[in-house]
């Protein structure tokens, strides 16, 4: 193993919450909750089980209380709950099964943030200063900060550097100022999946070097292929947290694509950490299995390709 990768990378399973606020046929409750459960047989340790967002622009997700409700705990495993504001919060606290981490969110393209949410860029701070100041109220830390489009925006172009700096700026102070202090983790979401590898550099060297010792996670959307060659810079830099879909699930209504604009593939990245002799934690094999689950319950091919064509350790060993 190169020294330049981490030892160990934790996968954050957010292929269910993605993926059924995004495919156009609503899955069953059951079928949701089978698929989490599965999921949690596989070696991940975090999985987004449920969305507590708006029933009426995510009608994918308006069972989330009825699917948070029916899940299998497990002890080594984290149902966590993703919720944008106060409401979805309180929500989510209701549901006694899931893990609630503190995340506060900006949008580093203010075209996409108008079309995600209504918002302008000043409604949207004001809106993560109430979220911090809810979050503190009910005893939970800011442990993550996202910076949503930090790569680029299918609106308004590319997003430089310097723009998810001010971003990241921006989050902290409100974290310092609802007493929540700065040890948070920096997550780059690529919501529009417009990271190069070149660009990957650039943006993780510039936050890394403002900050070098906070945690960078990646959010990698694979519309147009580099997802795999994006995280593998990720992985030279060190970056050692990535979310990502099973089967490839997800993708963002509103980021104006016109095809499937799927997320990062759990299985095929714990694959090559896999061959690289970087630990996840994953039985791969077990895991496209569940791949294959994902495209019997939402009725068409998607794109992961290791759910197909399994891990070469099962010939190894077999």
């Amino acid at each position: 193993m190169s020294a330049s990768y981490p030892r160990r990378v934790l996968l954050r399973e957010v292929g269910v919450r993605e993926g059924f606020q995004f495919e156009s046929n609503v899955a069953p409750t059951r079928k949701k909750v089978a698929l989490l459960n599965a999921l949690a047989e596989t070696g991940l340790t975090q999985i987004e089980a449920a969305s507590f967002v708006s029933r009426t622009r995510v009608p994918g997700w308006s069972d989330a209380e009825a699917v948070a409700n029916a899940l299998n705990t497990k002890p080594d495993v984290h149902f966590l709950a993703f919720y944008m504001n106060d409401r979805g919060l309180q929500r989510a606290r209701a549901a006694n099964m899931l893990t609630i981490r503190g995340n506060l969110y900006a949008t580093a393209s203010p075209d996409f943030l108008y079309r995600n949410t209504g918002w302008t860029p000043e409604i949207e701070l004001a809106r993560a200063t109430a979220m911090a100041a809810s979050l503190a109220g009910n005893g939970i830390s800011v442990s993550e900060l996202t910076v949503m489009a930090a790569f680029g925006c299918n609106y308004s172009g590319e997003v430089t550097a310097a723009t998810v700096i001010a971003k990241i700026d921006q989050l902290l102070a409100v974290c310092h100022d609802q007493g929540h202090g700065d040890n948070q983790v920096f997550c780059l979401a690529d919501t529009m999946a417009w990271a190069t590898p070149a660009s990957m550099r650039q943006v993780i060297g510039a936050v890394r070097e403002r900050w070098p010792t906070h945690r960078i996670a990646l959010h990698l959307h694979d519309t147009r292929g580099l997802a795999i060659a994006n995280a593998m810079v990720g992985l030279q830099m060190g970056v050692d947290c990535f979310d990502a879909a099973v089967a490839g699930l997800g993708g963002c209504p509103f980021a104006g694509h016109k095809g499937a604009a799927g997320n990062m593939c759990t299985e095929d990245f714990a694959f090559l950490c896999e061959e690289l002799g970087v630990d996840t934690g994953i039985d791969v094999d077990q895991l496209g299995a569940v791949g294959r689950m994902a495209e019997e319950i939402v009725g068409h091919a998607l794109p992961g390709r290791v759910k197909h064509g399994q891990s070469l350790s099962s010939y190894r060993n077999g």
